[in-house]
């Protein structure tokens, strides 16, 4: 039988609708953006600045709550609650809070522009974003992308970058992934992981169009079954494959995907270990991550960071930042 039905658990609850989320910025209960505007005003206007009142009232409330403070903001001091804010900060913690009065697709879209913008490439920040980002995440920075720079993702990416690496860029951004079925079909599965084995290590050389299809048109939990499979054809799981077989950004980019079809979170957890722990801790990947996945997975990602890395996100956090900036990253983290 080529179909089998089989039921994917949560993903089958899932079907058609966004990937479960696991926020640790979750809407405030009992919210009143009236009062939390005054309390915005006062924390501007007090001399010196009373940044802990920002983060407090920031880091617990969600981007729509936010908007509708900074509209309540708007209305009682006639001024723009982003500039104000602008003004009255500066540094670290003024990037991560100008970063939480974007929503996530706007987020993520200002971050794949800058990546993009003027001369050189931030390959690495592009490859972040873009192979780890789900289809309906993608369709979305699609069309906020458009909005907010009046140009279209996909010219920009094609632009920007050349070769297979352009090519899975490109394919990634025209969103073809086929959405999470209840009904698993064996002999695709089988089709598929013996079709990267053939197009990769077993041949010399790559058919890496193969691969790219593959990659970025089948759904996450067929991709996992097909990896599984794959390892009865190949000598190598898929990652081990990506090193022999690629190199450069190629690589990062297959390397990233997999990783994430196979624990999105983990990648994440582990992308945040790296960048606390390296020398003159690399702000801006720890910034970008709990900032846009803040009201995603954060909460997931803490958990896989504990599990894996032997200790909480919190308490890395806690060692390698300071001031401000660590009180802000500590009121998106939430409690440990």
């Amino acid at each position: 039988m080529a179909m089998v039905s089989e039921f994917l658990g949560q993903l089958s609850l899932n079907i058609g609708a966004h990937e479960p989320t696991y926020p640790t910025v979750v809407p405030a209960l009992d919210f009143d953006p009236d009062r939390d505007a005054a309390r915005i005003e006062t924390a501007i206007k007090t001399k010196g600045v009373d940044e802990q009142t920002i983060i407090d009232v920031l880091t617990k409330r969600t981007y729509s709550q936010r908007r509708d403070i900074a509209f309540a903001y708007e209305k009682r001091a006639k001024k723009d609650m982003i500039s104000a804010l602008k003004a009255a900060l500066s540094g670290s913690l003024e990037t991560v809070i100008l970063g939480l009065m974007k929503s996530t697709a706007q987020y993520d879209a200002s971050v794949i522009r800058g990546s993009i913008k003027g001369a050189g490439t931030d390959e690495e920040t592009l490859i972040e974003v873009l192979c780890s980002r789900s289809n309906n995440e993608l369709v979305e920075i699609k069309k906020v992308y458009k909005e907010l720079f009046k140009k279209d993702l996909e010219k920009d990416v094609a632009g920007d970058t050349s070769g297979n690496f352009a090519k899975l860029l490109l394919a990634l951004v025209q969103t073809k992934r086929a959405e999470a079925s209840s009904m698993v079909d064996y002999e695709k599965i089988d089709e598929d992981a013996r079709a990267l084995y053939e197009a990769g290590v077993k041949v010399k050389g790559t058919d890496v169009p193969t691969w790219i299809t593959i990659m970025s048109e089948r759904s996450v939990p067929h991709l996992q079954k097909v990896f599984q499979r794959y390892k009865s054809y190949s000598p190598y799981d898929m990652q081990e494959s990506i090193m022999k077989e690629v190199k450069g950004d190629l690589q990062k980019s297959f390397l990233v995907l997999v990783q994430c079809f196979e624990n999105k979170q983990l990648y994440f957890a582990k992308r945040l270990y790296e960048a606390t722990k390296s020398k003159g801790a690399k702000e801006k990947i720890v910034t970008r991550i709990i900032v846009s996945r803040c009201e995603v997975d954060l909460k997931k990602i803490c958990s896989e960071y504990k599990s894996n890395l032997g200790e909480s996100l919190q308490k890395t956090v806690l060692e390698h930042t300071k001031g401000d900036y660590q009180k802000v990253l500590l009121g998106l983290c939430g409690p440990e």
